[in-house]
């Protein structure tokens, strides 16, 4: 997940905040984590870091969520992130209130 900053779109802007499973993904690589591997060998290899969830910067550390993951081995990579993103998309959900639910259901 990846949303554009606010902002007037200066040269010394990141392009897009990155959050969720985009940091996730970022985060395995630079750590080598290869797979198959249980949800333990992943939390030793990246330490229990806070990833983002939102664009707002709001983070989870990574053995809550996956804590709230039913299975504790992934064949491949894309079957972790895929476990991960229903707990990242839940707190997004949660944590905007009202007028972020309703932004949400608008289609535009």
């Amino acid at each position: 997940m990846a949303a554009r900053p606010p902002g007037g779109g200066g040269a010394s802007e990141p392009d897009a905040i990155e959050f969720g499973i985009a940091v996730l993904d970022e985060r395995i690589e630079e750590a080598g984590v290869s797979f198959p591997a249980t949800a333990e060998e992943v939390r030793d290899a990246l330490g229990d870091r806070e990833i983002p969830y939102d664009a707002k910067g709001r983070t989870i550390a990574l053995g809550e969520a996956l804590d709230q993951v039913p299975q504790s081995r992934f064949e491949n990579e894309t079957e972790f992130l895929d476990a991960l993103y229903p707990v990242f998309d839940r707190k997004r959900r949660e944590g905007g209130g009202f007028l972020t639910s309703l932004r949400d259901a608008l289609p535009f």
